[in-house]
């Protein structure tokens, strides 16, 4: 069997080798000053893309740097659009300076958490792309709540499934600090890639077997392990003759 899969990775965080992963991804999402990032960082991570030719997205999330926007705050609806068309804006107008075009916004942490089952923060979401650039392709958790809302909204969608993180029987990623839900094993890592890629399934806890359209695959910028993981994923899904390119 073979396919086709973008894969992105979460960069511009300060906590990786951006330089070193980048030659292995094809999309990434660069954040955008909320949970991390600044202008520098975002300039610097706007041209390593522009030189390997990777496709650049907003990676928008909860302001709280202390806890790396991995806490759910208390935001209301329009709270919400608000801050995802501040990061945005911010990340576009850098990236007009750098002649460098964005493609899609894929929100971070707890906020993508949130957006993949509460309807009204999706809708916030994917109301904000609307409104600031509807060209933009909204990355979500598969089969999720944003992915519903943005193609509501007549947006472009991408399914987006991980390399490294573990997921529960109902298609949901399983909470950090939960056993199982980020994937230590590289071999691990492979085989859920493979059957996301190849087979459109992943082995869920519990034994369960999920589902999942794949158009997107994730690879956490922040693992101390990144370069290795992304050149390695890279490696198996080409070698399985999947064709891996951006959307």
């Amino acid at each position: 069997m073979s396919g086709r899969i973008d894969f992105n990775c979460d960069l511009g965080e300060g906590c990786g080798d951006d330089a070193a992963i980048l030659p292995y991804v094809t999309s990434a999402n660069i954040a955008c000053g909320g949970h991390a990032g600044d202008e520098a960082s975002m300039r610097e991570t706007l041209r390593l893309c522009r030189a390997h030719g990777v496709a650049t997205g907003a990676h928008p999330g909860y302001e709280d740097r202390e806890h790396f926007g991995r806490r759910a705050l208390a935001l209301a609806h329009d709270e919400v659009v608000a801050l995802v068309t501040r990061q945005l804006a911010r990340l576009a107008a850098i990236a007009d300076e750098e002649g460098v075009a964005l493609t899609h916004l894929k929100p971070h942490g707890a906020l993508y958490n949130l957006a993949a089952d509460d309807r009204g923060v999706a809708e916030a979401i994917a109301g904000a792309v609307a409104q600031c650039d509807p060209r933009l392709i909204v990355f979500g958790l598969a089969q999720s709540e944003l992915t519903d809302a943005a193609q509501r909204l007549g947006l472009r969608v991408a399914h987006e499934v991980f390399a490294e993180r573990g997921y529960a029987a109902n298609g949901r990623l399983l909470p950090r600090g939960q056993p199982g839900a980020v994937i230590e094993s590289l071999d691990q890592a492979i085989a859920q890639v493979r059957e996301l890629a190849l087979h459109g399934r992943v082995r869920a806890a519990g034994d369960e077997t999920v589902a999942l359209r794949a158009d997107t695959l994730c690879l956490h910028g922040d693992r101390s392990d990144a370069a290795q993981f992304a050149r390695a994923v890279r490696a198996a899904l080409e070698a399985d003759g999947v064709r891996v390119a951006a959307l």
